[in-house]
């Protein structure tokens, strides 16, 4: 199978570097683009770009820009880095689309989780079935089995588990489990989660096991 490509963005070299040397531990193949007019040049002069690492403020064109450029012709999945944690900035990333939002410093082991989190997901879509440790998810017909056994979700369990899967491995906010489940036009309690876990847990089993509680922050799904 050839390596997944992956375009950084970013006008410090130092920062391209840490990440590269991350990524290409995993295998990937790694372009790198010190602005963003050469991000846009780069990325419609490659073949399949699997995945986009931008940076928000840089030179000639600014991260913001490129995603605008990038959206108009390509759904491909967008990373955005900020030194900002400015909730504004955040919004504004996911009504242009960007699929994460990751504030510096962070961890480049987080960040390669993201990024296998994300194009695991965006393969999920096209394909429409996962599965993992005896379960067996599929999209398209919204319908689990664990160990060859249909079990009965409500619509809102199922997301949950699809987000679980398609997150496996990294750890997850209570937060960031409403933003992307219940979106942001959700306003309630975030332990409306503790809730719909709880249920979820009930209804797999022994394999609800997978869902493991992080105390003080949220939920990770990790199979033994």
């Amino acid at each position: 199978m050839d390596k997944l490509k992956v375009l950084v963005v970013d006008d410090e070299s130092r920062m391209r570097k840490l990440v590269k040397d991350f990524l290409s531990k995993k295998n990937y193949e790694v372009y790198e683009a010190e602005n963003g007019e050469q991000a846009v040049d780069m990325f419609f002069n490659t073949k399949e770009i699997s995945l986009i690492i931008l940076d928000v403020m840089m030179p000639k064109m600014d991260g913001w820009q490129v995603c605008r450029e990038i959206r108009q012709y390509s759904k491909v999945p967008i990373i955005m880095l900020t030194a900002k944690s400015d909730e504004k900035d955040e919004l504004l990333g996911f009504e242009l689309g960007v699929d994460e939002y990751i504030s510096k410093p962070f961890s480049p082991k987080i960040l390669v989780a993201r990024v296998e989190a994300i194009l695991r997901r965006t393969n999920v879509l096209e394909e429409g079935i996962m599965e993992i440790g005896g379960i067996v998810l599929d999209k398209a017909a919204h319908m689990v089995k664990i160990d060859n056994e249909s079990i009965d979700l409500s619509f809102k369990e199922f997301e949950l588990l699809t987000y679980f899967i398609t997150n496996q491995g990294v750890a997850l906010s209570r937060e960031r489990i409403l933003n992307n489940v219940w979106n942001y036009d959700y306003f309630g309690d975030a332990r409306t989660i503790d809730t719909h876990v709880k249920k979820l847990r009930s209804k797999m089993g022994i394999k609800g096991d997978y869902i493991k509680t992080i105390w003080g922050m949220g939920y990770k799904f990790e199979v033994d």
